[in-house]
């Protein structure tokens, strides 16, 4: 379960970096450049994602996993948005997780 869980914190990282992290340090290069290296880091994601919903499958239902990996996907993009974009932290990110508190109530309600 802990497993599943750091292994989608780890691939969240590099799914994050992949997706907008050019917008940063690449915005100068030829985008078929960026798209490959985008596509590059995205196979490690893959590396850590593929494994950690497989692991999480035997504790998960499949609604659960995904929600798991949303919540994962807004802190990790939290932080990235504010330590290496160095975009200011607003209330509608605690907006946007109070809605994924409520959508991880819906989904383990049972």
């Amino acid at each position: 379960m802990y497993l599943s869980v750091g292994l989608l914190f780890l691939s969240n990282i590099f799914m994050t970096y992949a997706w907008y992290g050019h917008l940063k340090s690449m915005k100068d290069s030829p985008l078929i450049w960026v798209i490959l290296v985008s596509w590059g880091i995205a196979f490690f994601e893959y590396l850590l994602q593929v494994p950690a919903n497989r692991i999480g499958s035997e504790t998960y239902s499949l609604p659960q996993l995904k929600i798991i990996q949303e919540v994962i996907t807004m802190i990790v993009f939290a932080g990235f948005s504010y330590f290496v974009m160095k975009q200011p932290l607003k209330l509608d990110f605690l907006w946007a997780g109070f809605c994924l508190i409520g959508a991880v109530y819906f989904v383990f309600r049972s």
